[in-house]
C-alpha cells in the first residue's frame, strides 16, 4: 500500500481544482498536508513574489522542522493572458512567465535547499500536455477564448526541462523532482458540452480527466515507492500525447 504517514507536504496552489484534489488524496494517504495559495488555504503564497515565497516557507519550516514534499499547482496568470500569438506584447510575455515559471523555480529552491540538510524530499511540478505538444485547435470549434495561449506552452515545457535539470543537480542529495503534465482537466463551470465532445473525441479513453484521476500519480511520486524515480515526466492524459 502506497503511504505518506509522517510525510509533510506542501502543495502550492492548494485551493484551485488540481489543488485540492492534491491536498485530499495526501490526507488520505497519511500526510500532513499544507495547502499555501494566494486566497484561502493553511497559509499565504504568492508564487509571483519571491519575498512571498521566503515567508511562507520560513512559516512552514518553524512551524513543523522539515518539508518531505511539494506539489507545485499554482496558476498565475494576468487577467488577459489568453491572447493570440499576434497580440501579446512583450510585457505581457515576460511577466507570465516572470510569475509562473519563475515562481515554480523559486518554489522548488526553496524546498529543495530546505531537504537538503535531511537528505530526503520530493518535489512534483505541474506541467502539461502543452508543454510537450502543440494544441490541437480543431477542438475548440473557432473559439480559440477556450484554448490555452502560447505563453502556457513555453512556460510549461520550460517547468518539465527545468524540472530534469534540478532532477540532476540534487540527485546528490537524494532529492527527486518529477513533472506530472495532465491532459484536459475537467471543469464544468467553465467548459461548454461541445468542447468537451470534441476534446474527448480526440483521447483514445475517450473523455476529459478528473482531478481525482491525476493526484493519485503525486501520491505515488511523493512516497517511498518512487524512491528510485527522477527527472520524469508523468502523462496522465488518457492517451492524448500518444496519437
Amino acid at each position: 500500500m502506497i503511504t505518506l504517514q509522517n510525510k509533510i507536504i506542501v502543495v502550492a496552489g492548494g485551493q484551485g481544482l488540481l489543488g485540492k484534489a492534491f491536498v485530499g488524496h495526501c490526507k488520505e494517504a497519511g500526510a500532513t498536508v499544507l495547502s499555501v495559495d494566494v486566497e484561502g488555504g493553511d497559509m499565504h503564497i504568492d508564487i509571483g513574489n519571491e519575498d512571498s515565497i521566503t515567508k511562507c516557507f520560513a512559516q512552514i519550516l518553524s512551524d513543523h522542522g522539515h518539508i518531505d514534499g511539494l506539489i507545485n499547482s499554482a496558476f498565475p496568470r494576468t487577467d488577459d493572458w489568453r491572447k493570440s500569438p499576434g497580440e501579446i506584447s512583450a510585457a505581457d510575455w515576460c511577466k507570465n512567465i516572470d510569475m509562473h515559471l519563475t515562481g515554480y523555480f523559486l518554489t522548488s529552491r526553496a524546498a529543495l535547499e530546505a531537504m537538503k540538510e535531511r537528505k530526503s524530499g520530493s518535489v512534483i511540478n505541474i506541467g502539461s500536455i502543452y508543454g510537450v505538444n502543440g494544441p490541437d485547435y480543431r477542438i475548440y470549434g473557432g473559439d480559440e477564448s477556450l484554448s490555452n495561449p502560447v505563453t502556457y506552452g513555453a512556460i510549461k515545457g520550460g517547468v518539465i526541462t527545468m524540472s530534469k535539470h534540478l532532477a540532476a543537480y540534487y540527485g546528490r542529495y537524494n532529492l527527486r523532482v518529477n513533472c506530472i503534465s495532465p491532459g484536459g482537466v475537467l471543469d464544468s463551470h467553465n467548459h461548454p458540452g461541445a468542447f468537451v465532445e470534441n476534446y474527448s473525441a480526440r483521447v483514445p479513453l475517450g473523455r476529459m480527466a478528473n482531478p481525482d484521476d491525476v493526484a493519485p500519480a503525486a501520491v505515488y511520486l511523493l512516497s517511498d515507492s518512487a524512491s528510485y524515480v527522477t527527472g520524469e515526466n508523468m502523462m496522465v492524459d488518457g492517451g492524448w500525447s500518444a496519437v
